[in-house]
């Protein structure tokens, strides 16, 4: 007898995955898809079928805690999410029966690709799932090469007049890549990555001169711009060049070479990228 029924948007109870049972749901509930017959009093369009994925079958959601969390927790970043808890139900065929009526709609919806069921005595959890798209993160190239991208979208800032706020700039010359200066900004990125903080002074007291000393350059002129939460250089010049200060010193034609790179937090549910661009000029 089906003793509780409720969609389960946000929180539910946790459940193990049942893999027999879970693959004949799924199954079923891509049958019913295929001919859905009536829905909410009309004929429904079929719909395509979903993917069986382990992951959903086997997510543990406890009270409080949100479905999408859950499954990004699980390694499986989602746009939408939506999940089913009954109480009840014998076996697969009787789970999709107490279903099928109220949550038709549901059952239905072209706005998910995934489906995974888990089972545990006569309690079923069914979580309906679209992925999130890969982020842009994950297509990021090496440290080095980004920073030269930023090279390449700060000289094309340059070669034109710009205003920073209150003050106005002529285009300035190019700059040109130098590795130490490109040393000395990984390092600071990938410090404020593992130590989660975000700021020009390190938590070793260093400031950006002293990073570029110790990375081996000479320097008569120096000059740093950090950004935290872009996910491409591209984004990352486009923020500073709207913020007067950092604006300022991507024009400043008093600098000469630059290098600039990036790390990413591994201690964060969501990827933070962290943005290092130091500027100087040689002795």
């Amino acid at each position: 007898m089906l003793r509780r029924f409720v969609p389960c948007l946000a929180l539910c109870a946790a459940l193990p995955a049942h893999a027999q049972q879970r693959d004949a749901l799924a199954d079923l509930i891509n049958a019913y898809r295929a001919t859905p017959g009536v829905c909410e009093g009309r004929q429904a369009e079929p719909a395509p079928p979903l993917t069986a994925h382990p992951a959903l079958a086997s997510v543990q959601v406890s009270t409080g805690t949100f479905l999408e969390q859950a499954l990004e927790r699980a390694g499986y970043p989602v746009e939408r999410a939506e999940a089913i808890f009954i109480s009840g139900p014998t076996d697969a065929r009787a789970a999709l029966a107490a279903i099928e009526g109220t949550y038709c709609r549901t059952l239905l919806s072209t706005q998910f690709s995934v489906v995974g069921t888990g089972r545990h005595g006569d309690s079923w959890l069914i979580v309906f799932a679209r992925p999130a798209p890969p982020s842009p993160v994950t297509q990021l190239p090496a440290p080095e090469a980004a920073g030269k991208l930023i090279l390449d979208a700060v000289n094309a800032a340059r070669a034109s007049e710009r205003s920073c706020g209150e003050q106005h700039f002529a285009p300035a010359p190019a700059l040109t890549w130098n590795a130490a200066l490109g040393d000395a900004a990984l390092v600071h990125s990938r410090d404020m990555a593992s130590q989660r903080y975000f700021s020009h002074r390190g938590k070793d007291g260093r400031v950006a001169a002293d990073r570029a000393a110790q990375a081996g350059y000479r320097w008569r002129r120096i000059g740093e711009n950090i950004a935290a939460g872009q996910d491409t250089p591209e984004d990352a010049v486009a923020g500073w060049l709207s913020s007067p200060g950092h604006c300022a010193n991507i024009m400043n034609r008093d600098f000469t070479e630059m290098g600039a790179a990036y790390a990413i937090s591994s201690t964060r549910e969501v990827p933070r990228v962290y943005w290092t661009q130091v500027f100087g000029t040689p002795r």
